[in-house]
């Protein structure tokens, strides 16, 4: 066994979760510009917010494509072309004064986080670490993403108090190609057994096809990106619009936190850092106990915390107090059903499998986005798109206890 696969913490983990971090920070920024893009140019709320299920959709079309790109390739060619579509996305959205510019400019955005997010990096990591430990290295470099999202709100919320959105947007251009920098350390061997080597990508894309266990993490991985695209677009505009005052020479005064409009960008921040501590605790418990139930009791928690919220007069408490315990369950479920995947499957084609689950994940990620700012639109309220994510998240609960989580002959056989 090498040295690199021995450790936990190794140079291909480092440089995942600098990379992962630094992508998520921006992309968690997003619904910060919610109301200043739309007040500039007098556009609707579904303006801004088709935008944001575009860019959702071109990154759940994307991610198998850039895992199928890595695994032929190279990882980190794939990586710099996901940073190159990524930045020159920022770049061009920048100048963008119509929706429908925004809205095209976005699908290159989309085809960035696919480039330089999960799919690829995860499946880096995943083959860099030993069986033992490969659970909690996937933990570590998806808590990574909860990491930029604890500063990636806040820091677009404070570049917006001395300058534009538009130079904001180039900021995090440059801050994304910057991560290139760590590219040396993605050194990862392509590890498999002798049967994963001699399997085709379409045998095992036909063989995964065919398995109702496939079928049912595809499914059951709808609900989650619908209820993080939708919180991460719209709470800060939610929060900003119904909730309750921040009392004066109070606790979150005292921080700072003088408006409801620094309160949606600190909830986000917030469910960032909740998650760090839920997802590390989500790749423990991985390694000990059955996938699928961990991943049915955390749409099972996320369903009742999104219910108890919305039919609870928001505060700044409640608010809070949802921010925490909805932030850890945020991206639990990435290390659980990515696992879950190399489990079944192997590792040799994990990030194109993970990649195909993944566009379930961004398919309901692009109905969180526009739903949210359509409904909001028609009936002045994100209630029924809030209640729709509720019944989405009970569905995910359900549909992932049929799994078989026996390991395939062909992927166990050395």
């Amino acid at each position: 066994m090498t040295q690199s696969k021995s450790a936990l913490i190794n140079p291909v983990l480092i440089a995942g979760c600098v990379i992962i971090m630094t992508g998520f920070a921006i992309r968690a920024s997003f619904g910060v510009f919610q109301i200043p893009i739309a007040t500039e140019f007098g556009w609707l709320r579904t303006d801004f917010s088709l935008a944001i299920a575009i860019q959702n959709l071109a990154w759940g079309i994307g991610q198998p494509i850039f895992g199928a790109i890595a695994e032929k390739i190279g990882d980190r060619k794939a990586i710099i072309l996901g940073a190159l579509f990524y930045a020159a996305g920022l770049l061009l959205s920048s100048g963008a004064t119509t929706p429908i510019a925004h809205q095209m400019y976005e699908v290159l955005v989309g085809f960035g986080i696919a480039g330089t997010g999960f799919g690829v990096i995860l499946a880096v990591v995943g083959r860099a670490a030993s069986d033992d430990n490969r659970s909690m290295a996937l933990a570590i470099a998806t808590a990574a993403g909860s990491a930029g999202q604890v500063f990636g709100a806040p820091l677009a919320e404070y570049f917006l108090t001395f300058m534009t959105w538009q130079m904001t947007f180039v900021t995090f251009a440059g801050l994304i190609l910057a991560v290139l920098l760590v590219l040396p350390m993605m050194q990862s061997e392509k590890v498999a057994t002798k049967a994963e080597l001699e399997e085709s990508m379409g045998a095992i894309l036909i063989r995964a096809f065919k398995d109702p266990s496939y079928t049912f993490i595809f499914l059951g991985f709808f609900s989650c990106g619908y209820q993080l695209a939708f919180v991460t677009a719209h709470f800060p505009a939610f929060v900003t619009e119904m909730c309750g005052p921040i009392a004066p020479g109070g606790a979150l005064a005292s921080m700072g936190i003088t408006t409801t409009s620094a309160l949606g960008a600190v909830a986000i921040s917030l469910i960032g850092l909740a998650n760090i501590g839920g997802t590390l605790f989500a790749g423990y418990l991985g390694k000990r106990y059955s996938k699928k139930y961990l991943l049915a009791g955390i749409y099972l928690g996320r369903t009742i915390i999104a219910a108890a919220f919305i039919m609870t007069p928001m505060t700044p408490t409640t608010v809070i107090l949802f921010s925490v315990g909805m932030g850890s369950l945020w991206l639990a479920t990435v290390p659980l059903t990515s696992g879950l995947v190399a489990h079944l499957y192997g590792l040799r084609y994990m990030g194109t499998l993970y990649g195909i689950v993944f566009f379930s994940h961004q398919l309901g990620s692009f109905m969180g986005v526009w739903l949210g700012g359509a409904l909001y639109d028609a009936y002045g309220t994100y209630t029924y798109v809030w209640w729709v994510g509720v019944a989405v998240g009970a569905f995910s609960a359900i549909v992932h206890l049929p799994i078989k989580e026996n390991r395939s002959t062909l992927v166990a056989a050395s």
